[in-house]
């Protein structure tokens, strides 16, 4: 990175100035976030590396100044009482960003990640095609499920723009912040972040159904209060799609049962029997074939039987009766690292390191593969069964995703 001598920091004027050349460089760079904390100078990521601006390291009262440089009463407000806050920040004509502000060791600090303007499609994400499909259902729940950083929001993102464009209804999206715009096209879009255009996910959650959408989209669910909302939106008659930090089907029923207590449970599996549309869980590989990142999804699909599994609160059987089904559209990691793996996108030690059982996989692979490895037989080249659990495509970033498919 080329070197600056920065003016000092000294009012909010300036840091509003220098905050939008940082912005100017990182667009320049092709970068993807811009990192401020006090005793080091700002930083870019550029192709998934850490890169400093400069030598001029950031004393405390300039990343004070910077941080609610760009905040308004409301942010300000919220950051005084939780130390941390989150909201877009939008340069108009340039760039919009995703804000994480937060105090580390006394300071004020944050971090500002790119949103893409384009919304990729479905296609150009490598996803299943049968989320076309899901994405058209009249009503239900679908549920994306998987860490920070593993494209979710790219991918709800994508099927919500598929919609739009098929169907001529009223969208609503709840969000905190806002990661992608959508235009109007055949639908009608409203879009509201919580901070800027509502006062709270509640206020907007209440008043969501007075607003006579057909599709709502909720951020993420975070606590028994959405859950119970989202449930609602689908039970009359509108689709809802939203997102759960959860690694798997699993446990995803495990934080949805634990929202509740337990005189709530047995009511909260019927509720999910009857209007679960799909569970998509999504996790981000390494490719073999070109640079960037390709998604593994797993997809469990509303059926008759799994919908008495789930009424049935027998969870645990839902995995296993996913590997034995012939039904479309229904698929586990493992399958989808198996197909990944025939298709050339990922390598054969990239399929094993992800497997939810790792001897399941490697036994199809030897047996079903067109491609087996010649050392398949050689024990020592494995993994043990207890690595399976390893977690570590959490910290993959979203954003090399969508920046390694837009290149397509």
């Amino acid at each position: 990175m080329e070197k600056n001598t920065e003016q000092p920091i000294s009012d909010h004027d300036k840091a509003t100035h220098y905050l939008y050349e940082l912005v100017m460089k990182l667009l320049k760079l092709e970068g993807s976030d811009l990192f401020i904390t006090a005793g080091s100078a700002p930083a870019f990521r550029v192709a998934g590396e850490i890169h400093r601006v400069s030598n001029y390291r950031l004393s405390p009262q300039q990343t004070a100044l910077l941080v609610r440089s760009i905040m308004n009463d409301h942010q300000a407000l919220m950051f005084d009482r939780h130390h941390d806050v989150n909201f877009s920040l939008n340069f108009p004509d340039l760039a919009r960003f995703r804000v994480s502000a937060f105090i580390q060791r006394g300071s004020s600090g944050m971090v500002l990640r790119l949103i893409q303007q384009h919304i990729p499609t479905i296609q150009e994400l490598n996803l299943p095609p049968v989320l076309k499909d899901i994405s058209l259902h009249e009503r239900g729940l679908i549920i994306f499920l998987g860490g920070t950083g593993c494209g979710k929001t790219t991918s709800i993102a994508s099927m919500l723009d598929y919609r739009n464009s098929q169907r001529r209804e009223h969208i609503i999206t709840i969000e905190d912040p806002i990661e992608f715009f959508h235009s109007h096209k055949q639908s009608l879009v409203d879009q509201r972040e919580v901070g800027v255009d509502t006062e709270s996910y509640e206020t907007a959650l209440k008043n969501a159904l007075r607003q006579a959408p057909n599709v709502i989209m909720v951020g993420e669910v975070r606590d028994r209060e959405t859950m119970q909302h989202v449930i609602n939106y689908a039970e009359t008659g509108h689709l809802c799609l939203t997102t759960l930090h959860a690694n798997n089907t699993d446990q995803a029923f495990d934080r949805m049962i634990n929202f509740f207590p337990d005189e709530r449970r047995e009511q909260l599996l019927m509720d999910l029997s009857f209007n679960m549309k799909a569970l998509i869980s999504q996790r981000l590989l390494p490719r073999r074939d070109q640079a960037g990142l390709i998604p593994a999804v797993e997809i469990l699909q509303s059926t008759p039987l799994m919908a008495d599994l789930i009424f049935k609160g027998r969870i645990k059987e839902i995995k296993s009766v996913m590997a034995r089904s012939d039904e479309q559209g229904i698929v586990t990691f493992d399958q989808a690292l198996f197909n990944l793996y025939e298709a050339g996108s990922i390598s054969y030690e990239t399929a094993i390191r992800y497997a939810d059982s790792v001897n399941d996989l490697r036994l199809r692979i030897k047996l079903e593969s067109k491609h087996v490895p010649r050392d398949l037989s050689d024990e020592s080249h494995f993994e043990i069964e207890e690595e399976k659990s390893d977690n570590s495509w959490l910290k993959k970033p979203a954003t090399l995703y969508r920046r390694a498919n837009k290149r397509k």
